[in-house]
């Protein structure tokens, strides 16, 4: 099933890697990490900038499971954080997926998307975009395109039901 209403981290570390090694996507002699941080915000302490913390909202497309009911349903506004940075030469990013709850069950239970391969490697490139602008000086190459190449537009998205809008993350397309 092309359409995944499963999370799977290993695809995001498998496409990260790849995307890393066999595409040379930060080739600048600097080893990145992906992690995952289930309860991260886009709140950046002062504290945190001093060390370098950047963060990068990203909205993409992917497909929800209820497990109560077995409902599924797209979304156009699927929620996708990253927090970044690079010390010496390790470079980090940590990411968190926000969920959504079933219109169905009204359970507030957040769901976690499944993505297609596509669209994680469409999210990974438009992270390590800002990355090489962001810690390596690089130009952003594609910033008319921050909300995914492809628009596809669903039912009109339910903040009350969406965990990013609830927290009150905003993916605005901006820095």
């Amino acid at each position: 099933m092309s359409r995944s209403t499963e999370w799977v981290p290993s695809l995001w570390l498998d496409t990260f890697d790849e995307l890393l090694d066999d595409d040379n996507e930060l080739d600048y002699g600097d080893q990145w990490s992906l992690n995952f941080n289930y309860t991260q915000t886009d709140t950046v302490t002062k504290e945190e900038r001093k060390r370098g913390w950047k963060v990068y909202c990203h909205r993409a497309y992917g497909n929800f499971q209820c497990p109560s009911c077995n409902k599924t349903w797209p979304s156009a506004r699927v929620v996708v954080l990253f927090r970044y940075r690079l010390r010496g030469d390790r470079g980090t990013v940590i990411m968190r997926p926000f969920g959504q709850a079933c219109r169905r069950c009204r359970d507030d239970e957040f769901e976690l998307p499944g993505f297609s391969s596509k669209v994680v490697e469409e999210a990974l490139l438009r992270l390590f975009s800002k990355i090489r602008k962001n810690c390596y000086g690089d130009e952003d190459d594609d910033d008319d395109s921050s909300a995914g190449s492809t628009k596809v537009w669903t039912k009109p998205h339910e903040a009350s039901l969406c965990q990013a809008c609830i927290m009150g993350i905003c993916c605005q397309d901006g820095d």
